[in-house]
């Protein structure tokens, strides 16, 4: 194992950390490790063990205690070997297992989805570090030494790796306070995401030579500082991190020079009251910057964070950002929650107390994911709240509200107490009216003002909201207070949506069909599955999917009904509206909406009571059902296209491309050229930046259609065209 790290290089940190390690338990979790994974080997071609090695090396620098280095030197047993927690319980403890079992992935479950199975997974690991938050961070630590050797993935797997480390393990370190770990994560992701633009900064980083200016700053504060009283104070410097650079340059389209925060001093001292002297004493040496002066001490970030920033302007015209702060302030800055391992003895007072109320947003997540039927919705509620921009309100009484950026006074409200959300008609910031949809800013008072206690909220709210708290607070409120509205709306959406996608189920099935459905979303009944699409607990988008999976099996039991039509020859009469329909003369013809047949498609006749024929494809879902009923089946007949006749025909396609201004004219100016007759056209955003067309459009046959097809995806950005 020559130029691998050793567990040799392990014990040495350790020793060198002077904190009190048990090492019989590191010795003895080190050899299961070393057996189970023997004759493993990474992708980079290093024996796996170094990877588990690396994790725990990564927690001695955090300070982390005993039994968490001896659950990340196995946390990949029980998922890569045979070893189980069983085993793991008896020897090394219940803390030990429960922390290897809370980063082990659900291997053995079959997911409908991969967005469903990182969820599930997700949600179990966050249920174990809502009883022991070190399981979290050993995940940090594994992931971040995963990153740093994602070079050996396949290039689709770093980007599908960087993707979720950037919008869910990034902002949960930061969520939990561990600022080193959370801005690398977030580098070595944007490197694999974004390799120019991470150069970029880089290179303007290097022109610039920022360590060298702030070196020097900081020493002349130090000086004055010290002249002033304070000559035990600490200096720091450090450099934005280039994701922080690169999310206000390309994110928020802001030149280089407009950062004022790149280059930062950070003064560490011994009280609060040495941080507003040294505050001043920074405001009589350089000019302040207006409005860039943040107090952290007397209202902290959501999670503990201390801080005075204020952004002034240096003798060489350059802004720099000074950070004033204690030295426990400092210590929870850097290692976050980790801080009540690394310097327990320091700060034991009360520590125990903030580490509960750090994890009290994990909780709060994972109670209101219980009241929740969509699993997918975990990672959307993740993402939502775990942005690392917050914003802080008021209440008139004075009390702090922390929110994530983007969120809404429904969000305030709801932030308060849900009886407040739920009676809310209205807003006030800064005593003006304002409507229910305003972004909530740092430092405004804001009113809500509310109606009569059964009030309520409105659906519409649920598109409003940003907060996961606030939509499962509504969506609670419709599902207890509304019940049957509930399901009279859900059963009334997901027909429309059937509708749409053609599915019809017989009504003599119908009962069973949508209990199936109900059975495979782990609901008791029918009923349960329409009040949750009715609250929003459910979205109809992913039932779609098992809808058409049990449509399918529903239809395969009668296939071979579609060849019990009658094989009687008939007279072939002289066809109208270009279809011949055997022993039927100048009979009036009809398309069928739900297949809508074209010339060169196999079809069939209807006769209908009361008109004609409706004509249908051969293979027409519907026309295959109603062949196998007895009491239709002699009503169906044989239909030829007729050679002679030239005429467009009524085609629907769906197309979905990359969502952008100008599209729909693009796909017009297409068809245009083509001379081809537009009936109707939709256009709708979708999710992840797509956009959905349904256009109905007049066709001579289908090689016409072929032609059509092949000319709208080549259109720029059209992801896909098909025939409905």
């Amino acid at each position: 194992m020559a130029g691998y790290v050793v567990y040799d290089d392990l014990k040495q940190m350790v020793l060198e950390s002077g904190r009190p390690y048990d090492m019989e338990m590191l010795d003895k979790a080190y050899q299961l490790a070393e057996r189970a994974h023997s004759g493993q080997f990474r992708r980079s071609g290093e024996p796996y063990i170094c990877h588990p090695l690396h994790v725990a090396m990564l927690l001695v620098d955090l300070g982390m205690d005993t039994e968490s280095l001896a659950a990340a030197l196995m946390h990949d047993v029980v998922e890569d070997t045979s070893v189980t927690l069983d085993e793991l319980e008896s020897q090394f403890g219940a803390d030990v297992a429960h922390m290897v079992d809370g980063v082990t992935k659900l291997t053995k479950i079959k997911f409908s989805s991969v967005e469903e199975q990182q969820a599930e997974n997700l949600r179990k690991m966050l249920m174990a570090m809502s009883q022991d938050v070190r399981v979290m961070i050993i995940k940090l630590c594994d992931r971040l030494h995963n990153m740093r050797t994602g070079d050996a993935w396949p290039e689709q797997k770093r980007r599908d790796k960087a993707l979720e480390t950037m919008e869910v393990y990034a902002p949960i370190a930061h969520r939990l306070g561990i600022s080193n770990i959370k801005e690398e994560l977030e580098d070595r992701s944007l490197w694999y995401l974004d390799p120019v633009g991470y150069q970029n900064i880089k290179d303007l980083l290097a022109e610039n030579g920022g360590r060298e200016f702030v070196t020097n700053i900081a020493e002349v504060i130090r000086e004055r500082l010290a002249e002033n009283g304070m000559p035990e104070a600490i200096m720091k410097s450090r450099v934005k991190s280039v994701y922080g650079i690169y999310r206000k340059m390309f994110m928020q389209n802001r030149d280089f020079e407009e950062i004022y925060d790149v280059y930062a001093v950070r003064i560490i001292l011994d009280t609060v009251a040495e941080c507003y002297n040294a505050l001043g004493v920074i405001h009589d040496m350089y000019h302040p910057l207006p409005n860039r002066f943040k107090d952290y001490i007397s209202t902290p970030k959501p999670n503990g964070y201390q801080s005075l920033h204020t952004t002034v302007i240096g003798h060489e015209g350059v802004p720099f950002e000074v950070q004033i702060r204690t030295r426990e302030m400092d210590q929870m800055a850097e290692y976050g929650v980790a801080a009540h391992w690394k310097y327990k003895a320091g700060i034991q007072s009360g520590s125990s107390d903030r580490l509960e109320e750090r994890l009290a947003w994990v909780r709060q997540l994972l109670e209101s994911q219980r009241e929740n039927e969509d699993a997918g919705s975990l990672l959307q509620d993740i993402k939502g709240d775990l942005l690392p921009e917050e914003v802080f309100a008021f209440t008139p009484k004075g009390d702090v509200i922390n929110l994530p950026a983007g969120a809404t006074a429904i969000d305030f409200a709801y932030a308060i107490h849900s009886a407040v959300g739920n009676r809310m008609i209205g807003a006030k910031v800064n005593s003006r009216i304002v409507p229910i949809d305003h972004k909530v800013v740092t430092g405004e008072i804001i009113e809500i003002i509310t109606g009569p206690a059964d009030k309520g909220p409105s659906r519409d709210w649920l598109k409003i909201v940003t907060t996961s708290e606030a939509r499962n607070k509504i969506r609670n409120w419709f599902k207890k207070e509304r019940r049957e509205e509930n399901i009279q709306e859900g059963r009334a959406a997901l027909e429309r949506e059937m509708r749409r996608n053609l599915i019809t189920v017989p009504d003599d099935k119908w009962d069973e069909f949508m209990a199936e459905i109900a059975r495979r979303q782990r609901l008791n009944s029918a009923d349960e599955m329409y009040a949750a699409l009715g609250y929003g607990g459910l979205q109809i988008s992913r039932l779609m999917g098992k809808i058409k999976d049990e449509y399918a099996k529903l239809k395969a039991g009668d296939e071979k009904a579609a060849n019990l039509m009658a094989d009687i020859p008939l007279k072939k009469y002289k066809g109208s509206d270009g279809v011949v329909v055997e022993g039927i003369d100048n009979c009036p013809v009809k398309f069928a909406k739900c297949c809508s047949p074209l010339p060169g498609d196999e079809i069939v006749g209807f006769i209908t009571r009361g008109f004609g024929v409706s004509i249908h494809k051969k293979d027409c879902q519907n026309a295959q059902a109603s062949m196998a009923d007895p009491e239709n089946r002699g009503r169906w007949v044989r239909a030829y296209w007729e050679d002679t006749k030239q005429e467009n025909y009524k085609a629907t396609l769906e197309l979905t491309a990359m969502d952008r201004s100008g599209l729909v004219g693009d796909v017009a100016m297409a068809l245009t050229e083509l001379r081809v007759p537009v009936y109707a056209m939709s256009a709708r955003a979708v999710d992840n930046g797509r956009a959905s067309m349904s256009l109905t459009i007049g066709i001579a046959s289908t090689e016409h259609l072929n032609s059509v097809l092949a000319k709208l995806r080549r259109v720029k950005d059209v992801v896909s065209v098909m025939r409905v």
